[in-house]
């Protein structure tokens, strides 16, 4: 089923990565050497449960072929073949989908962007609920949420919301909430109890580092300008407000949550860089499939992906036509069935493209 000869080589890289390590790598060296070695470690796993499993069949199977075998303990390796068959099959599933290429992104963090769509004060609303669920999920993950601007509601929510959320295999867990999430509910505002129907746009980016991703200062406007709140009016004296204009590419970033110029600036390029790092990746990605839209986590924004149906308790992902009846606990941040599904679906995608 595998060459076995490539289990080997994965073997011996692993361990080399890991006596490197341990003799002293330092700076960038080091830092590349642990991404490696983090990359690695599920297929390692499963690369020796699945030997261990076929060992342990193999042996069974030796065995039963021995006549002069004890009819006692025949009869006990009877009762365990087909046990260590099944489990043989599992790890050997395992191992295909942890030999999957990749997404190099999945252990980063990622720049959340949350923006209230059709709908008026509802849709911000929603997009304050939304991004209050990705909160909750973040904390139960153990990640790190930091804002990096906001745009309130009128009455309550946002129209917009950024913010970056660090910690291990972000981007991989969040990669498929990119697109439009629809809701269903009655307004706090609504009188006659009718539903309304309104949506926010989320777009989750790999965050990019400076090692991922050179930007020439020269290609870079940067203007300075006084913060303003409400209404337009100046909250400070000093021109702390910073505007970073990319001008290849026409990607505009504004930043003024900080007082400090130099942080607005700093926070600024986080988000450029990642905005252009996420373009880059796009247009990999749509060299490489004719058809983006039938992949799934392809980024696609303009696609609805979920329905958020409150009257009924419902949450419908579009995409993978899965509907769970725990609207409440999703809202509360528990998204995991939804996200091991997609993953599930979305690996079973690449192992027929492989096999193909």
């Amino acid at each position: 089923m595998f060459a076995q000869d490539k289990l080997d080589l994965i073997l011996r890289r692993y361990e080399e990565i890991g006596e490197k390590l341990s003799s002293g790598a330092d700076g960038q060296a080091f830092v590349a050497l642990s991404r490696e070695r983090a990359t690695l470690d599920e297929v390692v796993e499963a690369i020796r449960a699945y030997r261990a499993a076929e060992r342990e069949a193999n042996d069974l199977v030796a065995m039963l072929a021995d006549a002069s075998l004890d009819p006692e303990m025949r009869a006990l390796a009877e009762a365990e073949v087909d046990e260590a068959r099944e489990r043989l099959a599992d790890a050997e599933k395992t191992l295909q989908f942890a030999l999957l290429p990749k997404d190099e992104a999945d252990e980063k963090g990622v720049i959340l962007e949350v923006r209230a769509g059709t709908g008026g004060d509802e849709a911000a609303l929603f997009a304050g609920d939304l991004f209050r669920a990705y909160q909750k999920y973040a904390a139960l993950k153990g990640w790190r949420v930091e804002l990096i601007s906001e745009s309130p509601g009128a009455l309550g929510g946002f129209k917009e919301i950024v913010a970056e959320i660090t910690g291990r295999g972000v981007y991989g867990r969040l990669k498929f909430e990119s697109g439009v999430h629809r809701v269903q509910r009655v307004p706090e505002t609504e009188t006659q109890g009718r539903i309304h129907t309104s949506a926010a746009t989320v777009a989750v980016l790999p965050q990019a580092e400076e090692v991922d991703l050179d930007i020439d200062e020269k290609d870079l406007q940067i203007d300075t300008m006084r913060a303003q709140g409400a209404g337009g009016q100046h909250v400070n004296k000093t021109e702390s407000a910073i505007r970073i204009t990319h001008i290849p590419s026409g990607i505009v970033v504004m930043m003024q949550e900080e007082r400090s110029q130099h942080r607005n600036r700093a926070k600024a390029m986080n988000v450029l860089r990642s905005r252009l790092y996420d373009a880059e990746r796009q247009r990999l990605d749509k060299e490489r499939s004719d058809d983006r839209k039938a992949q799934v986590g392809s980024g696609d924004r303009s696609e609805r992906i979920r329905t958020y149906n409150f009257p009924q308790g419902r949450v419908t992902d579009h995409r993978i036509n899965l509907t769970l009846y725990k609207l409440d606990r999703v809202m509360e941040g528990e998204f995991d069935e939804i996200f091991d599904a997609l993953t599930t679906d979305h690996q079973q995608k690449l192992l027929a493209q492989s096999e193909a």
